[in-house]
């Protein structure tokens, strides 16, 4: 049912010129949630006001969506998704890979990346402040 993290963005952006796709990073949205939600808007030819977009960013926050069973999957049956081992939405943070991964995961995840997506003009940002706040160069 899992496959290549690598596999997975290479494909979409392979298709990228067939289909209409937004790329846009969890990353992207932490650092300015409410521009997220205009490109979002944008992309899909939808005009809000300023009112509608507040709500929008109110309901897209972490916090509201942690405490939606619709969004934080509490409502799929534990035989389906063990709770026990997490929660489906678990910080909201950005950059947590850093205590989860050690230095030589975190140096071996650099090595595949290099390898894997060489031929792709895509650059992640790992960290909320780093690069530009867009995914693509």
């Amino acid at each position: 049912m899992c496959s290549s993290w690598f596999d997975h963005i290479k494909g979409w952006y392979t298709h990228k010129d067939d289909y209409n796709i937004l790329f846009m990073t969890y990353e992207e949205m932490k650092r300015d949630l409410r521009s997220a939600v205009i490109k979002i808007c944008n992309f899909v030819d939808i005009k809000l006001n300023d009112d509608a977009i507040d709500t929008v960013v109110e309901k897209s926050s972490f916090k509201s969506m942690s405490q939606d069973p619709l969004a934080n999957y509490k409502f799929i049956s534990k035989d389906v998704l063990d709770f026990e081992k997490g929660d489906f939405l678990r910080k909201g943070t950005v950059g947590d890979w850093k205590n989860r991964m050690t230095v030589a995961q975190s140096e071996k995840f650099d090595r595949v990346y290099k390898e894997k997506m060489k031929d792709l003009p895509i650059k992640f940002f790992w960290d909320i402040n780093d690069g530009e706040p867009s995914l693509l160069e």
